[in-house]
């Protein structure tokens, strides 16, 4: 990055990333203050810092400084203050991501702005920005959008509470829509058993001898997954003492009681009759030597990937692409197929009765009553008016 500096480095005059334009920032009663100057050329930038300098100590003896916080003061703040004050609350990796964004793209483009210049303009600039200078073909998602905002409104956030900014700025859209309702991908019935049976037969004849064992244990965690409705996070973090083989009164059955610990923190799920035998499987083979060993020790990912792709699976109808996280949309899919009432699923999977309505029950055939639907009222009728016959009378 080209760099001036003059005047016993009280001014400096320098290019920030791609801009076309050289910035300035000058050192006022101990406080550095930033600011572009709007132009391409050198000499014209440092004509304008000159003048701009000036115009700061003019304010300084007045009285009338602004002694505004920028964005990169607030943003060591508030990740000093997150990882402190949230620690066992949220994950390393979560807490990570937000540094990891500050970090790569919003200290970049905010840092040397005041903090009370953020609002929803500056925020559709620097989507703008991040448009424009992504690699061709590797233009953000939304959801990565979604994110960095998120990041950004926690620092506008910890501004406000320090009193360094009067209100936390509006950033939505000016241009945003209604969100329209999207499924998220699953197997359908038929893709399910396409799956699972591709599972066993890799399980009873593996390419390798030495990958039977892993192979097994893929068959059953897809079963697994499929008959709990479990995260994979929370499926990776099971231990056998959370896992209760039991006889369910309601249905007769002989179901798995697990104790959940995940991203919504405890607890409980009932399992369906299916994830049984693949829990017993898993017993018989791993043969834990104490109940706090994990039930999946080995991640599945690299195989399940293979076999979806071997199989044509891995984008559904609309081009998403499947992941073990799907398994879990695919209970909840069937389960609502089965005419299971909603409640129960949201609170077996630990989610809300919106977020299925949402993302699942939207796309559901068989959630729609067509009975309540297709009522049609009697039509009343009238009386037919004999005419009386002489004798009637």
């Amino acid at each position: 990055m080209p760099s001036h500096s003059y005047k016993a480095g009280t001014i400096n005059v320098y290019k920030r990333g791609r801009s076309r334009y050289w910035q300035c920032s000058a050192v006022v009663n101990g406080q550095r203050f930033r600011r572009s100057t709007k132009e391409e050329t050198l000499p014209a930038a440092k004509e304008f810092a000159e003048e701009w300098l000036l115009e700061l100590r003019g304010k300084h003896y007045a009285g009338m400084l602004d002694t505004e916080k920028f964005f990169n003061e607030c943003a060591d703040r508030f990740e000093l203050e997150y990882e402190t004050i949230t620690e066992g609350r949220r994950s390393p990796k979560w807490t990570q991501g937000h540094k990891d964004r500050l970090r790569l793209h919003l200290r970049p483009f905010f840092g040397d702005m005041g903090i009370s210049k953020i609002d929803a303009g500056t925020w559709q600039d620097y989507v703008m920005h991040r448009i424009n200078n992504a690699p061709e073909g590797k233009r953000p998602a939304q959801k990565t959008f979604h994110n960095e905002k998120v990041t950004l409104r926690l620092v506008l956030k910890t501004a406000a509470r320090k009193r360094w900014l009067t209100h936390v700025p509006d950033l939505s859209s000016p241009y945003r829509r209604q969100t329209k309702v999207t499924h998220r991908p699953w197997f359908s019935p038929k893709e399910y058993k396409l799956l699972y049976t591709a599972t066993r037969t890799q399980a009873r004849k593996p390419k390798r001898e030495r990958d039977r064992k892993h192979a097994e244990g893929l068959h059953d965690f897809v079963l697994f997954m499929a008959n709990t409705g479990l995260r994979p996070d929370e499926v990776y973090r099971l231990e056998h003492r959370d896992i209760e083989i039991v006889e369910d009164a309601a249905t007769e059955e002989t179901i798995l009681e697990i104790e959940v610990r995940g991203k919504t923190g405890f607890g409980y799920c009932k399992s369906t009759a299916g994830a049984v035998r693949p829990y017993e499987r898993i017993v018989k083979r791993n043969a834990p030597e104490s109940a706090t060993e994990k039930v999946f020790p080995v991640n599945h990912l690299r195989m399940f990937n293979r076999i979806l792709e071997e199989q044509g699976l891995k984008l559904d109808r609309d081009g998403k692409r499947r992941t073990t996280y799907s398994l879990r949309h695919t209970y909840i899919c069937l389960r609502l197929m089965e005419g299971a009432d909603i409640y129960q699923i949201a609170k077996n999977c630990r989610t809300s009765v919106e977020m299925i309505e949402k993302h699942y029950a939207a796309h559901i055939k068989n959630t729609i009553d067509a009975a309540a639907i297709n009522v049609r009222n009697k039509r009343k009728v009238k009386p037919r008016l004999v005419p009386l016959e002489e004798d009637d009378t």
